[in-house]
């Protein structure tokens, strides 16, 4: 498994959809991940500590699992199937775990919040990543290098997410 990081949240302007850029942690690849506008939402609220008024699904989520005595220990971006991603959620409580199949932009979302790591299966990054620029002072990737890249890409060629 490879660590990765929401890099960048954008739209991809050849479908006007909503896609999310994860990039390795100590690497120089991305992954780029289509999905919908209601998932792209909760992950930009939460990248920008922005509240609801009340909580959304994810923050209900989140307070159901921490209620229970649990914690997210991690995503997993696992496969793509039909040009559909797949994740999974491993929950711990005392000494049990649980693993729970998931969507992608849930999952990211759900782990921006828990301040859970998000990992992807090596085998997939290597199938479906692209190599992106060095950052100069951090792991966030350039947005007018990153825009180019979008710009280029077709999203048949990497999976794209249907809710």
């Amino acid at each position: 498994m490879i660590e990765v990081t929401v890099a960048h949240l954008g739209l991809d302007r050849t479908t006007n959809t909503p896609v999310v850029i994860l990039r390795e942690r100590e690497g120089t690849r991305v992954l780029p991940i289509w999905i919908g506008p209601a998932e792209a939402s909760a992950i930009a609220m939460e990248m920008q500590g922005m509240k609801a008024p009340r909580p959304m699904t994810h923050d209900l989520l989140k307070q159901v699992i921490v209620g229970l005595g649990a914690g997210l220990r991690r995503v997993l971006i696992s496969s793509l199937k039909d040009k559909t991603y797949f994740a999974e959620l491993l929950l711990a409580r005392e000494d049990h775990l649980f693993q729970f199949d998931a969507r992608p932009s849930d999952s990211i979302a759900l782990a921006l919040r828990l301040n859970a790591p998000i990992f992807t299966e090596a085998e997939l990054l290597d199938q479906t990543a692209i190599e992106a620029p060095e950052s100069e002072s951090d792991s966030s990737l350039d947005a007018t290098k990153l825009r180019q890249y979008l710009e280029k890409m077709d999203p048949q060629d990497f999976g794209r997410f249907n809710p």
